[in-house]
């Protein structure tokens, strides 16, 4: 007897029939991992496969399409609104589903609802464990204390103004030029200089572009003050970067301050923890640098303040300090008046009572010196006769006309006195005076003398 044959679309009812009849209204919530993810905007479907891995050899142990439809895709777009993550692949997401079966795409599983808590978990362990890969393999860069992260970026110092600005984002990003136009439009009128560098700033498998762009930066080797990493004018589902291990160890050892405006409304990324000041949006991010300068400008101007006060206390105290000197010179000159004052009255007084006495006195002692001189001006015009008629003697026997006439001879050249014949030669004309007469002669020889003929 030949074996019953069924055709290919028979064999599927009745697949489908025993699978409808076992798995009626039944579903079931599974732990998978998505691939293969697929998404149809205009009819809001999502295509996936949702796999099992081994933990130890990553080799796969199930395998299931899926699909969300309807109110699966709405859970969807539930999961991203609220973990801001996107629904795509290489997620672990615990999942309500149901089996279904179609003649043609076979055997499917239809997700009905998404366990937001068992993925935000799942999150958040893996975030986790990328921070404690960090600290382990970067200790000198990167260390918890308490429940704080201090990295090397942290600790760098901000310049006092913050104005050479090198801003990381992608090229089409709204928030780029939110970031600028916060920035530039500043109302305290603040020049900055901003350079732009592009990269893809979504998606974790952009990772390491974005490391790679902050690499670009650093071998610029311009002295920027800051640096800025913005995202905005996307979806808010996917930051996934932003705890990528590659960008939170590049962040944490770069030596330039960090500032991130990544729009994270409600969580905190690896890179936020990372960096030297994390903000949520570009806008705040400018913003935070705006008032940074400003808390400068005003420590300034409080200082300058601070200064005049000072100078104004100083004025004041020493223009005090004059006023007092002023009413001590004053008293003291005072005094000193009186003093004098009455100093001058006791002379005043004493020279009123005092002169007849002294007149007195000083007449009797002229009396008294015209005796002496009327007693002793004879002696003394005596004396000073004999001296004068002594010297009168000595004056008149040293005379030249006196010595002239005992024989000598005054010898003049060029009219005048000699006394050494050092200055006359031989053919000089010289002139002999005797007591009656002058000779005139010609010197014929020059001879030295003795002088002890006429030595007494």
């Amino acid at each position: 007897m030949a074996p019953a044959q069924l055709r290919l679309s028979e064999l599927s009812v009745i697949i489908n029939n025993v699978l409808k009849d076992a798995f009626r209204s039944t579903s079931f919530w599974v732990i998978a991992d998505v691939t293969n993810h697929t998404f149809k905007a205009a009819s809001n479907y999502h295509y996936f496969e949702l796999v099992e891995k081994d933990s130890t050899t990553n080799n796969i142990l199930a395998k299931f399409s899926a699909k969300a439809w309807g109110v699966g895709a709405r859970q969807i777009e539930n999961f991203e609104r609220i973990t801001e993550r996107k629904f795509t692949n290489d997620i672990q997401v615990l999942v309500n589903v149901t089996v279904d079966y179609h003649p043609t795409f076979g055997l499917q599983l239809q997700v009905n609802s998404i366990d937001l808590a068992f993925t935000l978990g799942a999150i958040e362990r893996h975030r986790l464990a990328t921070l404690e890969k960090l600290v382990a393999e970067n200790p000198a860069h990167i260390q918890k204390v308490n429940e704080e992260y201090s990295t090397r970026n942290k600790k760098l110092p901000l310049n006092h103004v913050l104005q050479n600005i090198a801003v990381i984002s992608s090229r089409a990003s709204a928030g780029l030029q939110d970031f600028k136009h916060t920035l530039l439009a500043n109302p305290f009128r603040y020049t900055f200089t901003v350079d732009e560098y592009f990269t893809e700033v979504q998606g974790e498998l952009n990772a390491g572009a974005l490391r790679d762009t902050l690499i670009e930066v650093y071998n610029t080797g311009i002295a920027y003050d800051a640096v800025v990493i913005t995202r905005g004018g996307g979806a808010q589902t996917d930051f996934l970067i932003f705890d990528n291990y590659l960008v939170g160890q590049a962040i944490a050892r770069f030596p330039i301050p960090i500032i991130t405006g990544i729009g994270h409304q409600k969580n905190t990324t690896i890179a936020d923890l990372m960096a030297h000041t994390a903000t949520k949006t570009p806008t705040k991010a400018a913003e935070f640098i705006v008032a940074h300068n400003r808390a400068f400008e005003q420590a300034l101007l409080i200082m300058q303040k601070s200064i005049l006060l000072k100078a104004q206390q100083a004025f004041s105290i020493s223009y005090q300090q004059l006023a007092v000197l002023k009413a001590n010179l004053i008293h003291t000159t005072r005094n000193i008046l009186d003093v004098n004052k009455s100093a001058v009255a006791n002379l005043s007084a004493k020279l009123l009572s005092g002169p007849l006495i002294t007149i007195s006195n000083k007449r009797n002692d002229l009396q008294n010196l015209a005796g002496n001189l009327k007693t002793f001006n004879i002696l003394y015009l005596k004396n000073q006769q004999s001296n004068l008629d002594h010297y009168t003697s000595l004056v008149k026997l040293v005379s030249p006309i006196n010595t002239l006439k005992r024989g000598f001879a005054i010898v003049k050249h060029n009219d005048k006195i000699i006394n050494n014949a050092s200055t006359i030669a031989a053919g000089d004309n010289i002139s002999i005076i005797l007591a009656d007469k002058e000779i005139d002669a010609t010197v014929t020889l020059k001879k030295d003398y003795h002088g002890n003929e006429y030595n007494l």
